[in-house]
């Protein structure tokens, strides 16, 4: 039973890390519209390679919380953070900011609809029962 609920504990922990990350990706992602909105070419370059760091950090960042759980479920979990880690390396790699500004959307997103980084959050909040 303890063991449970360490890894209730550690998954919860990573949790509450993964949204904090997403709001901080968001708020980056924001910040860099209202600059291209405002003509400040540079300044949304600046804001979009921002938003692609923190998603491309992600695995390294948050590999002690992902450590503390199950070795199933953090393989899976890592696996998934990792994913999101090299799309964004990716698009640094390319210096695409084309592709930074598509991190996180689905070809077919919608204004409004969740990303992909908001719905993986929901998914391990919603496995919790």
């Amino acid at each position: 039973m303890k063991d449970n609920t360490k890894s209730g504990e550690a998954l919860d922990r990573l949790t509450a890390w993964l949204q904090q990350r997403h709001d901080d990706v968001m708020s980056a992602e924001k910040q860099a519209l209202a600059s291209l909105k405002a003509g400040e070419n540079d300044g949304y370059r600046q804001l979009m390679r921002h938003k692609a760091e923190l998603l491309a950090d992600m695995e390294q960042d948050v590999a002690d919380l992902v450590s503390q759980l199950p070795t199933p479920l953090a393989s899976s979990l890592g696996g998934r953070i990792g994913q999101f880690s090299r799309s964004a390396a990716m698009a640094l790699n390319l210096d695409s900011v084309f592709y930074m500004s598509a991190l996180l959307y689905r070809d077919d997103h919608k204004e409004g609809e969740p990303d992909n980084l908001a719905l993986f959050i929901t998914e391990i909040k919603n496995s919790r029962g």
